[in-house]
């Protein structure tokens, strides 16, 4: 039986008009090999602020993680706010899955709203990956990173070795996208330091009907792209000026690895 209302859509359409009160609006590019990027774009950017990238992680969509944060920066900086592929209303026919691919085609989304040197790029744990990939493909264009609880510096054995609280790839997407309310329950408990109580099974529900239904398998993929051979070795030396904000107590990504990266 169909809902005849969703607390969660109703969350989203209200994150759309505020997005639009901030002097945003909603884009489709459409890439020519199969790839459609939706992004927030200012409405009237101006020459004398700097561009600003923020690039979203796993979860809904990049609405519900940078609303808070858009309503500070907006007023200071030409905000940009992209869906990754598979996330909101981003998709490809292509197979690439890679932190690069997803790198380029966000790099795509800004030449074509004519964001050329010189932008800022933040990226919010899987984000930080796109993020770290753009620094390091396009040099003359990031001038400055910030990665945010981004496991950049992870290995493929980092699993084996109990470095996470989950044992492999497919326990993580297991709880990384969620279809039940007990591993959505698993997700904040894993996400919040005090994780809110009682939340009805319903509204978790309700979430996971509006949010985490789409492109599961294609998510599982990107998932199971991140440690695939990964070596510390082989991680691509970026310049840019760097600025790594960590939670003391993250357990998707553990402090060690901000360390790491930090090294």
């Amino acid at each position: 039986m169909s809902k005849c209302f969703s607390l969660t859509a109703s969350r989203n359409w209200c994150l759309r008009s505020g997005f639009s009160s901030l002097g945003l609006r909603s884009t489709l590019t459409d890439l020519g090999d199969g790839t459609v990027m939706h992004c927030w774009v200012p409405k009237f950017p101006k020459p004398t602020r700097q561009d600003l990238v923020l690039i979203h992680g796993f979860g809904a969509n990049a609405l519900w993680q940078w609303y808070d944060t858009v309503r500070f920066l907006a007023p200071h900086f030409n905000v940009y706010v992209p869906d990754l592929v598979f996330f909101g209303e981003s998709f490809t026919t292509r197979t690439e899955r890679t932190e690069s691919f997803q790198a380029q085609c966000v790099k795509r989304v800004m030449d074509a709203n004519s964001v050329g040197k010189k932008m800022i790029v933040v990226g919010l744990s899987y984000g930080g990956f796109v993020a770290y990939s753009m620094a390091a493909q396009f040099k003359d264009c990031v001038e400055k990173v910030v990665v945010m609880c981004a496991g950049v510096c992870l290995e493929e054995n980092d699993l084996k070795m109990g470095l996470f609280p989950v044992a492999d790839v497919e326990d993580a997407a297991k709880i990384l996208l969620p279809q039940t309310a007990e591993k959505m329950r698993e997700l904040v408990a894993l996400t919040f330091v005090k994780p809110p109580k009682g939340i009805p099974s319903c509204l978790l529900n309700d979430f996971i009907d509006e949010m985490c239904m789409q492109y599961v398998e294609e998510k599982k993929e990107l998932l199971r792209a991140i440690p695939k051979d990964r070596k510390l070795s082989d991680l691509p030396k970026i310049t840019q000026p760097t600025l790594v904000i960590w939670g003391d107590q993250d357990r998707i990504f553990p402090l060690e690895l901000a360390y790491r990266l930090k090294r």
